[in-house]
């Protein structure tokens, strides 16, 4: 990127803010016909219109407010670099975006975050709590926690852990419908599942002394964990979680967990990651300061 690039984008997000050439100019030095003139050039560069004129304010249109959303982003990141190289890899910054599934979000990563945004004040995070998997480099995220296999070899992983899941059942429910006792039980209770894409209805359960993948008739399906609990805290059904997701629950007693003899069923957490040639400064720092705190919040 060329410096007169970086400073064109600079001067047109003052425009945006500001909604004004005049206003905008009078912050970064230059003159109101000299801001127009440059926009205008940035925009006949790019071949679209950026900026609605009036008399009244300027307005941004849909292709502006997708290069100010870039821009701001690209040049957040050309700072945060600037800053590592110029001495500030001793104390990082910059902005980190993070995937997670809401579960793992809400139980092991947000009660972290106090301590490192206290630990490091440059720093800015832009989570995402979903239970889908995202592509690392389409989103534009620095770092996924994501369970199970590892398919994608260009990703750098961190292991935290392996966690149990349990299936478990409000005492409503059990008192309503009766405790299983075996894989076979299963079909005729309610159940619970998700509906995203990787998701399959099939649990991991000993019958007749081996091990099979039971396929289960899912009646009520959600998009994330923290609903499925719910589900299951109101009394419609059995549901198969995560014990980090479940460990208040079970020691209150708003759920009781069942078949705990027959389904056998770890899944392996890790944080994982791009930058195979060069880690930045600010990921490193969150991975080095999550990863023995989300280890200890697994066990």
């Amino acid at each position: 990127m060329s410096d007169s690039r970086a400073w064109d984008m600079r001067v047109f997000l003052r425009v945006a803010a500001l909604g004004s050439f005049s206003a905008a100019g009078r912050e970064v030095g230059m003159t109101p016909s000299s801001t127009a003139k440059l926009v205008t050039r940035l925009e006949e560069r790019l071949g679209v219109r950026l900026v609605e004129r009036s008399t009244r304010r300027l307005r941004l249109t849909a292709e502006g407010e997708l290069y100010r959303e870039r821009a701001e982003s690209l040049l957040g990141d050309l700072d945060a670099m600037e800053a590592e190289v110029a001495g500030g890899a001793r104390s990082p910054t910059g902005l980190i975006r993070i995937s997670v599934s809401v579960p793992f979000g809400r139980h092991c990563l947000l009660p972290l975050l106090p301590d490192f945004t206290r630990a490091y004040l440059g720093i800015r995070l832009d989570l995402t709590l979903t239970d889908e998997v995202v592509d690392l480099y389409a989103a534009r995220t620095d770092v996924a926690f994501r369970a199970g296999r590892l398919s994608d070899s260009a990703l750098l992983a961190v292991r935290l852990g392996d966690v149990r899941r349990r299936i478990v059942a409000s005492p409503d429910y059990l008192e309503r419908k009766g405790t299983p006792e075996s894989a076979a039980d299963l079909e005729r209770h309610d159940c619970l599942g998700f509906n995203f894409r990787r998701a399959a209805a099939v649990w991991p359960l000993k019958s007749g002394g081996r091990l099979v993948d039971r396929e289960i008739d899912t009646r009520i399906v959600a998009n994330n964990g923290e609903t499925v609990r719910h589900m299951a805290l109101l009394g419609l059904g059995l549901a198969r979680l995560a014990e980090y997701h479940i460990r208040a629950d079970l020691a209150e007693g708003r759920l009781v967990s069942v078949l705990d003899d027959v389904l056998v069923d770890r899944e392996e957490i890790h944080a994982v990651y791009t930058g195979r040639e060069r880690v930045p400064h600010r990921v490193r720092a969150f991975l080095d300061h999550m990863t023995p705190r989300m280890r200890a919040c697994l066990q």
